[in-house]
């Protein structure tokens, strides 16, 4: 697999897969920690989503600044290894409960994630830039996108695994070597690096940094606290008016890259902003597989396992016994319930949600336990699809290659779009088969909505970003990615914002056939301008 391909890649391949391995762990029990009455912070759905949407809104905005310092000052290669050090010091914090060191934890792995992620993508594709290897660049970005999912998808049977055996604070601090490691085999392979280590001087239409500093952070944090301190919640919460505030000095700022920019790069820049714009609902919908999509599999899909199953998921601590409690159903509706006891108020804990729309007839005799596979597992679909369908994504694309007939990268990404809102239908029929929930769902439904968006995705996250390394101006190459990441940003808060009202739908179908409506948008967006963007990659000599 590596043989065709810059010696770099596997060094790069590794350092993603354990960075991910980190990420991806912490992320994939950060909500359920959030609301975990007896270990957690005990927030309810809306508070848990509204903290969940807004952390990996902003994990995924600092990449435009982490890209910029990258460009101009630090270099690729320095911004990566001091990103991944902060993030793993971050995952290790968060092992201490309490909320000021949660917020600093968070923290650290926003700033850290703002040097590692957009830096990593652009070394990549640096190294793609000579004749010997410019043809393979799409593949090499799949290949890199599997590490990412190895990553991702190990992480969560180890998390699920030391939680039951050690607790929650020693799977934050596995997050935190995981991401240790992933800059040990980062820093092994520098010498691969140096060629596409290179800094990129200003010219004549660049911003100074101290004016972006000026004109466009510090409003953005005016804008932000404005946004906090407008009575009335215009986007149901303050910390959603505060981001959506915060983020209109940014959007301006890349509008002017456009209208700044030389003649030549007008319209492939032109090009990049339109495609932003039209993945924020992909990612909207995308990243509701830690909130809604969690949430569904913690409380509406049939965990329980028995017999020779459930023997060996206890046994590799991938299961727990829960005792069935009758005379607690007066707990059916609520995570916890706070009480008035002499005057203070207290949590009750003590009562397994996951009954509450078990069939009368399926429950457990009462006092009985059962076997049920722990939620986090639920994250581990995702990444394995791709895992599985990543070489056959490449083969087939090789194939045609081979015949030129190989679609160009805009063509795939809207295709990615219309395959990711298909997938949505999977859930709007779980939603009508378990009758609104009141049933538990088989976990083949979240297998089947898994297994068609990560087409979609494989079609559009590894496309997207080979595109901005294919039409950015040289000079800007670590901003317009970090550009990628701002749209991911937004559409990682909107998620967040949608699953807030995930509580307010009676009929669960209805949420999903939201997110279907919004995919279908963007669908409709990219594939009217995809002549248009196919004309601008030809003009710019790139497929």
């Amino acid at each position: 697999m590596w043989k065709k391909h810059p010696k770099a890649l596997p060094f790069l391949f590794f350092s993603e897969m354990w960075e991910r391995f980190g990420y991806y762990l912490m992320i994939g029990i950060f909500l359920l920690y959030l609301k975990n009455v007896e270990h957690g912070f005990s927030m309810s759905n809306k508070e848990a989503a509204d903290l969940y949407g807004t952390f990996i809104a902003l994990v995924f905005l600092t990449p435009f600044i982490g890209g910029l310092l990258a460009d101009r000052y630090f270099g690729y290669r320095k911004s990566i290894i001091a990103g991944g050090l902060m993030m793993g010091a971050g995952y290790c914090l968060m092992a201490v409960h309490n909320l000021p060191m949660l917020y600093l934890s968070m923290t650290l792995v926003i700033v850290g994630n703002g040097f590692f992620k957009p830096n990593i993508s652009t070394l990549l594709g640096n190294l793609y830039s000579t004749e010997e290897y410019t043809h393979r660049k799409d593949e090499g970005y799949n290949i890199f996108y599997m590490g990412i999912n190895v990553g991702a998808f190990i992480c969560n049977f180890f998390s699920a695994a030391i939680i039951i055996i050690w607790g929650w604070k020693y799977a934050f601090v596995a997050a935190g070597i995981g991401m240790f490691l992933g800059v040990i085999i980062f820093i092994t392979g520098t010498k691969h690096y140096k060629s596409g280590d290179v800094l990129k001087p200003m010219t004549a239409a660049d911003m100074p940094f101290s004016k972006i500093v000026l004109t466009i952070f510090i409003p953005s944090i005016i804008a932000g606290v404005l946004g906090w301190l407008i009575p009335g919640d215009i986007f149901k919460s303050d910390s959603n008016d505060a981001f959506i505030f915060a983020c209109l000095p940014v959007i301006y700022f890349y509008a002017t890259l456009y209208f700044k920019a030389a003649k030549d790069e007008k319209r492939p820049i032109a090009a990049l902003l339109a495609i932003f714009a039209a993945v924020i609902l992909f990612w909207a919908v995308f990243k509701q597989n830690g909130t809604a999509l969690t949430i569904w599999a913690d409380t509406y899909t049939n965990r329980q396992v028995s017999g020779t199953t459930g023997d060996v998921f206890r046994g590799v601590k991938l299961a727990e016994d829960v005792t069935y409690k009758k005379d607690s159903v007066n707990l059916y509706d609520a995570l916890f319930r706070l009480q008035k006891k002499d005057g203070k108020v207290v949590k009750e804990f003590n009562y397994p949600t996951y009954f509450k729309n078990v069939e009368p007839a399926k429950l457990p005799a009462d006092g009985e336990k059962a076997t049920l596979w722990s939620t986090p597992l639920s994250q581990s679909i995702n990444p394995g699809w791709v895992i599985l369908l990543t070489p056959l994504v490449v083969s087939f694309f090789a194939f045609l290659r081979g015949k030129k007939k190989e679609p160009s990268t805009a063509t795939k990404i809207a295709f990615g779009l219309l395959i990711s809102a298909l997938s949505v239908l999977v859930m709007v029929g779980a939603a009508y088969v378990s009758n609104n929930g009141a049933e538990k769902a088989s976990a083949w439904w979240l297998m089947g909505t898994y297994g068609v968006i990560t087409i979609g995705e494989l079609l559009l996250s590894p496309m997207g970003l080979s595109l901005v390394s294919k039409l950015s101006p040289v000079r800007i190459t670590s901003l317009m990615m970090g550009g990628w990441f701002l749209a991911t940003s937004i559409g990682n808060k909107l998620s967040g914002l949608l699953a807030t009202m995930w509580d307010g739908y009676e009929h669960k179908a209805n949420f999903f056939w939201v997110n279907f409506v919004l995919l279908l948008i963007a669908t409709f967006i990219i594939f009217g301008m995809l002549k248009w963007l196919n004309r601008i990659m030809k003009e710019k000599g790139v497929n």
